[in-house]
């Protein structure tokens, strides 16, 4: 019950905001025949299963997101498959390379990923290395996703979770896609993990 209350509320509110999208590739209205992985911070998770319905499933209805295996990843994750995304449940602290295995088996189906880099438990705005272990394995491109609004709560968690204002304007930005090659090292990695943790920042203005 609460699940389908909460898709209501975040779908009926998305429907009052007024939308700017910012995707100098195109990606949105052109997506690549491989799938993808969205990578967007934790604090921007309200809106993002509405975006993926609004602006993504037309084109791919398949997309599987990484949850945290805590008792308040259970509740996001039931919220999330509301809106008919497939939750994976781990992080790097629990059951982290289970889910990494679980997400690649769903992207060799065609699936897409979505992942927020500093999540669970942050730090806020930093990435952790897993999205770009999971680049490598599965050889899908990581695209940056982020958007900033002009009226809204912040609250006061670890990620200052934002939550709109009805009829608050919203700019969405997609950046271009990150490749991680196959036989990337450590250092490579890491500057992969730095790209994408500077692209993200770039892209939220707030």
């Amino acid at each position: 019950m609460i699940g389908w209350l909460v898709r209501i509320v975040v779908s009926l509110l998305g429907h009052t905001l007024r939308w700017r999208v910012e995707d100098p590739s195109g990606l949105i209205h052109h997506p690549p025949e491989r799938t993808v992985i969205f990578a967007f911070w934790h604090n921007r998770i309200f809106l993002l299963p509405f975006l993926f319905k609004k602006h993504w499933s037309r084109r791919r209805d398949r997309v599987a997101v990484l949850v945290s295996a805590s008792k308040d990843g259970e509740k996001l994750a039931r919220v999330l498959e509301r809106f008919d995304l497939i939750c994976v449940r781990g992080s790097s602290s629990r059951h982290g390379q289970k889910a990494l295995r679980e997400m690649t088996h769903l992207m060799d189906e065609g699936f897409d990923a979505g992942i927020t880099p500093d999540g669970p438990r942050g730090p806020k705005y930093r990435v952790a290395p897993g999205v770009v272990s999971l680049a490598q394995l599965s050889g899908a491109p990581i695209v940056p996703v982020s958007y900033d609004l002009a009226w809204k709560i912040t609250l006061k968690s670890w990620d200052a979770f934002t939550i709109p204002l009805p009829f608050s304007r919203v700019t969405l930005r997609v950046a271009a896609p990150i490749t991680v090659p196959s036989d990337a090292g450590d250092r490579q990695r890491e500057d992969k993990r730095l790209e994408l943790e500077n692209i993200l920042k770039s892209l939220s203005e707030s």
